[in-house]
């Protein structure tokens, strides 16, 4: 009855041809390529021991047990992870346990996560159950503020 943009015949009009179906595609392939200075996802697994500072342009998970400094754009301290030194990123998540200062725009101390020295953070959030023993600032730069020295004792009195 209506044959507005068809044929008398039914068929597509000459100028309009049919379009290949849309395919969605995953967000992942629609970013431009990782860049040469960006590096891949590193895990150091459950049954890893090492001395040793770590230092990584891109991501970071620690399941296993670590004796020095971390700096990364993101870690994680997994359920198992254990470090024994001063952690530095962007975003911390912890849910093992840390003994020494964490310093990150974003940190997060999930349920089970122990961390035993100061946080210097940005935004800081701390799930029940996790347990912290030490002390907080709040910094604009957390990553580039240097930490605050110690209080001095005061001296005793000479005898």
């Amino acid at each position: 009855m209506f044959t507005k943009g068809k044929t008398p015949d039914n068929t597509t009009p000459v100028g309009n041809k049919p379009t290949a179906p849309s395919v969605s595609v995953p967000e992942q392939a629609k970013r431009a390529p990782s860049s040469p200075n960006r590096a891949a996802p590193s895990i150091i697994s459950a049954d890893v021991k090492m001395k040793g500072s770590i230092v990584s342009q891109g991501e970071v998970q620690v399941d296993g047990n670590i004796e020095g400094d971390i700096r990364a754009s993101s870690l994680t301290i997994g359920n198992t992870g254990a470090v024994s030194g001063e952690v530095i990123a962007e975003t911390v998540i912890v849910r093992g346990s840390v003994k020494g200062q964490v310093r990150g725009k974003k940190v997060q101390l999930c349920t089970g996560a122990k961390v035993e020295g100061d946080i210097t953070h940005a935004s800081l959030s701390i799930e029940p159950n996790a347990i912290f023993e030490g002390q907080v600032r709040h910094s604009q730069d957390p990553l580039n503020d240097a930490p605050r020295p110690a209080a001095a004792a005061p001296e005793s009195p000479k005898v």
